[in-house]
């Protein structure tokens, strides 16, 4: 198989991309990586009313985020081109042509209005809808009568009315369709403009495509493009169906469960790397214990084999903390770089951030071990960039203390700190945790008082970095200005 594979990821540009969506152009693509094959991308772009602008380069530039290359495509180019449907439309209209020759295909002139009919009438009789094969044996006469009221036709499949479409999928092995189940189906609209089910086995004979790995949704019409791959008389590729990716209630995927578009986590502060990892192990496991892995590690050991043919499911927390291990696993440097964008738009960060860059350095590098996301890391040391922090006075009053004894706690923090050098993490730490056998307190109660005090939360990084990121006259303003908020 090395080197033989040719696989694609085919998008309409009819949306962003959204998980599902993301989660087969992964698979496509890691499935090509390992065998040393080609990804190429081919658009989609036939269902012209439903194109959404903006959408095809949001796709492309999704992938690119996720640190996707293809080897031909609508930018790229490559020896099977072109690589828009809406450019290749002689292909299909000439290969429905062929097929009605053939007496495989026929000319259909029902109007929109007997259809709609059509439908009500099977609902009412309580029979599965699907076209009537009304026109499936008109006369040459008929035909040329319909030709000459000037009706537009479409071009549908003559399904067989009896046997069995049996295949084996790579995911879920041997699969039984009945042809009773199944109607004629349109190929060609009646401008000209093919279906999915046409213009995908088309595009992929002439494309060479090996392998199609595409959602579980296609599963069904799959007995129609096997059964149109050997009307024409092509040799069919393999097909894959991936699982349904569901969240976390097992119902259908939704922004509920956290569900986004790839630009989403990109502004949400989720790292790519991160997002890979994740969307991968949506299907696909290594094993039963390995979640962390670099690309390299999956394209390695990726394989159709190890995907599972049950649904996925999208836990929005588990991705929070995947991408907090990866915001862990940067250097000071990437992890500045990487944050210092969110922070710029944050009001209150935002103008310090080009004032004071080596403060804002060590701001930044407080949320390293807590941050989840890039956006929560404005959040994490918002304290550090305001002048006055807003907080309850009640925030102050550990367990077992009152006012009167949190005001003592801090007048003498205060004195002892004021005379603190260095005034670094080390120094303070030697200080301050003895103090609290002296004064009778637990480390808990007197670290909780002076975390409150200088960064107005009860929840914030490490007490004693914190402070010396504040530096020593910040932090003895704020223990001042706790002071005087208890006295009133």
């Amino acid at each position: 198989m090395t080197g033989s594979v040719r696989v694609r990821y085919a998008p309409s540009p009819t949306g962003f991309p959204h998980v599902g969506n993301i989660r087969t152009a992964i698979f496509n693509w890691l499935f090509a990586r390992h065998h040393g094959g080609t990804f190429f991308i081919r658009i989609e772009d036939t269902d012209t009313a439903r194109t959404v602008p903006g959408s095809l380069e949001a796709i492309l530039n999704g992938l690119r985020w996720l640190g996707m290359d293809w080897d031909e495509g609508p930018d790229v180019g490559g020896p099977y081109g072109p690589y828009f449907q809406s450019q290749r439309l002689a292909y299909y209209q000439e290969a429905a042509r062929r097929l009605v020759e053939q007496g495989k295909a026929y000319y259909c002139y029902c109007s929109p209005e007997r259809l709609e009919q059509m439908r009500k009438d099977q609902i009412a009789h309580k029979q599965p809808p699907g076209y009537d094969r009304h026109c499936r044996n008109l006369t040459p006469l008929e035909r040329a009568q319909k030709e000459a009221e000037g009706i537009k036709p479409v071009v549908r499949f003559k399904m067989p009315l009896s046997g069995q479409t049996r295949f084996t999928d790579l995911i879920r092995g041997e699969v039984v369709f009945e042809h009773s189940t199944l109607d004629d189906h349109i190929l060609l609209k009646s401008d000209g403009y093919p279906t999915y089910h046409l213009a995908h086995v088309v595009d992929d004979y002439m494309m060479k495509t090996t392998h199609v790995i595409r959602g579980e949704e296609w599963l069904s019409s799959t007995p129609r493009h096997l059964l149109l791959w050997e009307a024409m008389g092509y040799e069919p590729p393999f097909y894959a169906h991936l699982p349904l990716i569901l969240g976390t209630d097992r119902s259908k995927l939704s922004k509920r469960h956290g569900a986004a578009t790839i630009t989403e986590y990109a502004e949400q502060g989720y790292l790519p790397e991160a997002m890979f990892n994740f969307l991968t192990l949506l299907g696909w496991s290594l094993d039963d214990k390995t979640e962390i892995m670099s690309v390299d590690q999956i394209i390695q050991n990726f394989s159709i084999e190890r995907i599972s043919p049950t649904a996925a499911i999208f836990n929005i927390e588990k991705l929070q903390w995947m991408n907090g291990v990866y915001i862990r696993k940067l250097s000071p440097e990437a992890f500045y770089e990487k944050a210092r964008p969110f922070l710029e738009r944050d009001k209150d960060a935002g103008p310090m951030v080009k004032r004071d860059e080596s403060y804002v350095r060590k701001a930044i590098a407080l949320a390293q071990d807590r941050a989840r996301t890039l956006v929560e890391v404005a959040d994490l040391v918002r304290f550090c960039f305001v002048d006055e922090l807003e907080y309850s006075p009640e925030l102050l009053i550990e367990k077992n203390m009152d006012v009167p004894r949190t005001v003592q706690v801090l007048s003498i923090c205060h004195q002892r700190l004021s005379q603190v050098e260095p005034f670094d993490a080390v120094t303070l730490e030697q200080v301050l945790r003895p103090m609290a056998a002296e004064l009778g307190l637990k480390t808990g109660q007197l670290f909780g008082v002076l975390r409150t005090a200088t960064t107005g939360r009860t929840a914030a990084p490490p007490l004693f970095q914190t402070m010396e990121v504040l530096g020593k006259q910040r932090t003895l303003d704020r223990i001042k200005a706790a002071i005087v908020r208890l006295s009133g």
